[in-house]
């Protein structure tokens, strides 16, 4: 016959099953809704010293442009218009961060303070540059992992294809739109406006 204090202790290790499976099932139902990120800013990058930067808090009530840059591609133009959006547009809110990625065609083989030298001499780039990295693949950045994966609300989903690929981010850390390399950033500047409006 079973004692009171042993009905309790197997009532309370009940209890704490019960509440470990409930803990199991939010953590691990099936659409990953308990941990996908709720924001595409809602991850730490490193700047290009090599320093944390948590873009949350960078970028905090801004609409940002995030692209993948290169500097020996066909689009390596696309920094003149970039820094042109960054002159018109970063005092009324726009942030454009750029992440070097030397995964298409070896066109970014340099290390960052190549890199900045370069952006810098040749087009007077003022916008933020972070820590090169990768943009597809299981080395990817859990940036670039959320931006071209599967719960960001934007048709055009899946990897990156080529250098300057551009995420339109909304003050809210929501994906706006995205632009595949051909598109030019002067080409996007009214739905920048239109979010800045937000």
């Amino acid at each position: 016959m079973m004692t009171g204090k042993a009905k309790t202790v197997l009532v309370g290790a009940g209890v704490i099953a019960a509440l470990a499976v409930m803990h199991l099932a939010n953590v691990c139902r099936g659409d990953g809704a308990a941990s996908k990120p709720a924001s595409a800013l809602a991850f730490t990058v490193k700047d290009m010293e090599g320093k944390d930067v948590t873009l949350a808090d960078k970028y905090a009530g801004k609409v940002v442009l995030i692209v993948n840059v290169a500097s020996k591609c066909g689009f390596t133009r696309q920094y003149k218009g970039l820094q042109e959006l960054h002159e018109q547009y970063a005092v009324k809110g726009l942030a454009i961060a750029g992440f070097p990625c030397n995964q298409f065609g070896g066109q970014e083989p340099g290390d960052n303070k190549t890199i900045r030298e370069f952006c810098e001499s040749k087009f007077a780039v003022k916008f933020d540059l972070f820590d090169k990295i990768d943009v597809n693949g299981d080395k990817a950045s859990p940036l670039y992992k959320y931006l071209t994966g599967e719960n960001v609300p934007v048709a055009d989903k899946g990897p990156v294809k080529w250098n300057f690929e551009k995420f339109l981010i909304g003050k809210d850390g929501q994906m706006i739109a995205r632009y595949r390399s051909g598109i030019k950033p002067a080409q996007i500047a009214k739905d920048i406006e239109a979010a800045l409006a937000k």
